[in-house]
């Protein structure tokens, strides 16, 4: 991995920006609740009190799982069923008559698509093992003297790791 796409801070400025619709929606229904309210019953979601409460839970829960790096798979899960669901419910342009609504919500749910895949990748690029270095040995000043025996396990578990078969485990490995 790039080691400038690998810093911590571009991590979580970009996990940061990939939330940023659900941060922007849930502080907006959070501070405009009545119209919120209006917003969820005129898609008919009853009772909208209690959607947009869900929708405000959802968007700003979701999101500072993913920011915040501590549960990313759940706060990624919740905000890519959440934006999955807006689709059909919100934006089903298949069913709107009408120009331009039907061509804004089309745009509106390939956008939502496109959101969905950059969850995704922010929370694959949020995977321990994404990126990881490879296993490296022990360094010699923190050797314990049995540098053979230290290569042999460290090449085993990295062998093991790659997938690759028939790795000795009894420590009889020749070297060739």
């Amino acid at each position: 991995m790039n080691p400038i796409f690998g810093t911590p801070a571009l991590v979580v400025l970009a996990r940061f920006l990939v939330t940023c619709p659900f941060w922007i929606s849930g502080v907006a229904k959070s501070i405009h609740f009545d119209l919120a309210v209006s917003e969820m019953a005129r898609f008919g979601l009853e009772p909208a009190i209690l959607f947009n409460l869900a929708t405000i839970a959802v968007q700003l829960g979701g999101s500072a799982m993913l920011v915040s790096g501590r549960f990313v798979w759940c706060g990624t899960a919740t905000l890519v069923l959440f934006t999955s669901l807006t689709i059909p419910l919100v934006h089903h342009f298949w069913s709107i008559a009408e120009e331009p609504f039907r061509t804004i919500a089309f745009h509106t749910a390939s956008e939502h698509v496109g959101l969905i895949g950059g969850l995704i990748a922010a929370a694959a690029l949020s995977s321990p093992r994404a990126g990881a270095a490879p296993a490296r040995r022990k360094d010699r000043a923190h050797s314990s003297g049995n540098d053979l025996q230290e290569r042999i396990t460290l090449d085993r578990d990295v062998q093991a790791r790659d997938g690759r078969k028939n790795v000795p485990s009894d420590g009889n490995y020749f070297w060739f």
